[in-house]
């Protein structure tokens, strides 16, 4: 029978939706699948539920991050906001529920926690009879994506499913998969030939610095301090959908500058990383997913506190990033990484290492083969998991 596939993302952020984009991308046209649709969750609540979600995250990512890292920290605790968390997404989301109801998924695979409530409940009550997938869009797990019914997780890294095994949730239940990134991220890119299009030079050092998809970062103080750079290095800069920071930044370098080409929001972020040697940024989910599956190693700026700490976390053990802990010595650390090009060489590897292209086509496969019934877990089940969890903590 051929599958009617729905995933459902939200746009806290870019990354939630760029992974469901990747799944859907390389849902569409497999074999045995009818039809692929992808929705952003909040897109079917109210604007008031909306802004919270969206807008809100990203005014505390620029003004308040320490509240982020806060409120990641505190609700790190399995169930512990779950009931009222889900009563509140439940109530905005009778449009969502109209559309499941008619789209009737077969497989339902959500890139954020807010849905997955949502089809877990629907499931419950025997609403819909759907296969529901978590797809996490971090290298770590929160404790808002456990769902009281679900039937596959999809985790970055072995430690995450070490974690899920280690709470209780059954081995036959977790994939590592990778985060999922679009397709083209694992194609062949002629490097030269895109620093060519860009009118940089072929054979220098490139760094590509990213303002994040929203253009939120202090960008003209990080350029001032590219600008101080002992070694000969070009830098593409990407100011995201912020047109002011965008001409506020060429302002600064000028428009014929050949050290810096500035660019607005772009589609074609897989021909820039792997045109470059060198990533300057934020470490997101997504963002650094998409940067290992280029072989790309990161400079770390800024991780928010909470997830991107993690994920900083996590690349620095392996040895695929360095972190610059003030903002005042990013020319200091990069001339430091390129004055030993045995380090940057390990890190080129160790991210090529870590990369994981093909994680849509992984969750792709593994779906389209699986028949697993779901798995409920009671109020026994879910005492042991915060049990558990609270072990972990003390």
């Amino acid at each position: 029978m051929n599958k009617r596939v729905l995933i459902l993302s939200a746009s806290a952020g870019s990354g939630h939706v760029r992974a469901a984009e990747a799944l859907a991308t390389s849902f569409r046209g497999q074999p045995g699948v009818e039809a692929v649709e992808h929705l952003d969750a909040l897109d079917y609540t109210n604007k008031l539920f909306h802004d919270f979600y969206s807008k809100l995250y990203l005014k505390l990512v620029t003004a308040a991050p320490e509240v982020l890292g806060w409120a990641y920290k505190a609700s790190d605790e399995p169930w512990k906001t779950d009931a009222m968390r889900l009563r509140l997404d439940r109530l905005q989301a009778r449009k969502l529920v109209r559309f499941i109801r008619r789209f009737q998924p077969d497989i339902v695979i959500c890139t954020h926690f807010m849905p997955t409530g949502i089809i877990a409940h629907l499931i419950e009550k025997e609403v819909i009879q759907t296969h529901l997938s978590v797809v996490l869009t971090d290298m770590d797990m929160h404790a808002m994506w456990l769902s009281r019914t679900f039937h596959r997780y999809f985790v970055a890294l072995e430690e995450t499913k070490a974690h899920l095994l280690a709470l209780g949730l059954p081995e036959e239940r977790i994939t590592v998969s990778g985060i999922p990134v679009d397709p083209v991220f694992a194609e062949s890119v002629d490097r030269f030939a895109v620093r060519e299009s860009l009118g940089l030079a072929r054979d220098r050092f490139t760094l590509l610095f990213s303002a994040g998809a929203y253009g939120v970062s202090p960008a003209e103080f990080v350029v001032t301090r590219l600008q101080q750079l002992r070694h000969p290095v070009q830098t593409i800069v990407i100011c995201g959908k912020n047109d002011d920071l965008r001409a506020r930044v060429e302002n600064l370098v000028g428009t014929d500058n050949p050290d810096f080409r500035v660019l607005g929001y772009t589609e074609q972020m897989h021909d820039l990383m792997k045109a470059s040697d060198l990533f300057l940024g934020k470490p997101g989910g997504l963002t650094t997913a998409e940067a290992l599956a280029c072989g790309l190693p990161m400079a770390i700026l800024s991780p928010i506190p909470g997830q991107e700490e993690r994920n900083s976390d996590h690349l620095l053990e392996e040895g695929a990033a360095i972190k610059c802990n003030e903002l005042t010595t990013i020319a200091y650390k990069i001339d430091a990484l390129l004055d030993n090009p045995a380090r940057l060489d390990s890190m080129r590897q160790r991210a090529r290492e870590l990369g994981r292209p093909h994680a849509a086509a992984t969750v792709v496969r593994t779906l389209l083969e699986d028949d697993l019934p779901p798995l409920r877990i009671d109020a026994v089940e879910r005492g042991k998991i915060a049990e558990a969890a609270a072990g972990e903590r003390s």
